[in-house]
């Protein structure tokens, strides 16, 4: 979906697939943190 806003963007100049690019790129950073946070509690229920 990232690609594809991008694609999309550089075609049109759409500046809302541009917006929805950089939301996309900004959640990918940001959710492979708080997975992180999030898998060593579940193994501690598993104990």
């Amino acid at each position: 979906m990232r690609d594809f806003s991008w694609k999309y963007f550089t075609m049109t100049g759409d500046v809302e697939s541009y917006l929805l690019y950089k939301e996309i790129d900004h959640q990918s950073k940001v959710e492979p943190e708080e997975e992180e946070d999030i898998i060593p509690d579940d193994l501690e229920l598993l104990s």
